[in-house]
């Protein structure tokens, strides 16, 4: 389940967030002893950015909101946001309650704000979602990852799931590679650039600005189908494993009545206009996530030394 490409951010978004105070005064300790304290009086929701969702499908969040506000007989305040670095520490200080997380992301928000998974959208009988590994289609020099060793590679950003973190893991895995090294010119790569969007990694292999990269599956279906790019181009030599879909998460100091029922909430919207603008299937619907759900992406991370740096 991952749709098309693009984000919205909105500055001094945050700004906005760490001033504020959304939430009633807090429960007594009898109340949150018990796990029922008396809810907050509205709520802020926070759609991160989603590297393939298309920017038209960000105004069909207003559905969601008000959904959610009718069924909890609360306000809720939904933003577009554009850090989860800031995010985090937003929901750490009580200021945001609800935001769409990677599993990076999430891992970081349950160490210092106690997050907890709520929601994922999920589509009728699954889609697969994972990263290809690509080089121009008349090199005869890459035909695998092991070919990869001194050619210049691109990457998206240090902060993509699909851009980055999981192919990076998977050189790692099946390559045996120092996770610190990686990005070092003349380790395994003759050097590594960060391209900064799917597209232009793409678009980059293409032209041969760089011999190879690493590209959502997704973005290349959507790139073959425009008129800006021609598929026979570029072949793919590797692939990631299947990577998580983006989850909801809550802010875990809230009651538990009140966790259930924004999680009923999420559960009983049926916007079919939504879930086809935004996840590509009418049919898709929130499914209550499992606790475990991320932990294989967490060990994922773990083996590229990507959480050493998170603190509770």
């Amino acid at each position: 389940m991952k749709s098309l490409l693009g984000r919205m951010v909105l500055p001094l978004l945050f700004v906005f967030i760490l001033a504020a105070c959304n939430n009633a005064e807090g429960a007594t300790t009898a109340e949150a002893e018990s796990g029922n304290g008396e809810w907050p009086e509205s709520i802020t929701l926070v759609q991160m950015p989603d590297e393939n969702n298309p920017t038209e499908a960000a105004t069909m969040h207003t559905s969601l909101k008000e959904h959610i506000s009718e069924e909890l007989g609360i306000e809720v305040q939904e933003f577009d946001g554009g850090s989860y670095a800031v995010g985090i520490e937003a929901m750490a200080a009580g200021n945001l309650d609800v935001m769409l997380a990677s599993p990076m992301s999430y891992y970081q928000a349950k160490q210092k704000a106690g997050a907890e998974l709520l929601v994922t959208p999920v589509v009728p009988g699954g889609t697969e979602y994972y990263t290809d590994f690509v080089t121009q289609a008349d090199n005869e020099d890459i035909n695998s990852l092991e070919d990869l060793k001194g050619t210049n590679f691109a990457f998206v950003n240090a902060a993509s799931s699909s851009g980055y973190l999981y192919p990076k893991a998977t050189l790692v895995q099946e390559l045996d590679l120092d996770p610190d090294k990686i990005e070092q010119s003349g380790y395994f790569f003759e050097n590594v650039v960060f391209s900064e969007g799917h597209p232009n990694s793409l678009m980059g292999v293409a032209m041969g600005d760089y011999e190879a990269a690493a590209v959502a599956h997704q973005v290349m279906e959507m790139m073959g189908e425009s008129d800006s790019f021609n598929p026979d181009d570029i072949k793919v030599i590797g692939r990631t494993s299947n990577i998580p879909d983006a989850s909801y998460i809550v802010r875990g100091d809230l009651p538990e009545d009140f966790k259930k029922a924004l999680k009923d909430a999420f559960v009983s919207f049926e916007n079919e206009e939504y879930f086809e603008a935004l996840h590509g299937d009418a049919g898709t619907r929130f499914e209550a996530t499992e606790a475990d759900y991320y932990d294989p992406a967490i060990e994922m991370l773990d083996t590229i030394n990507a959480l050493e740096d998170v603190q509770e």
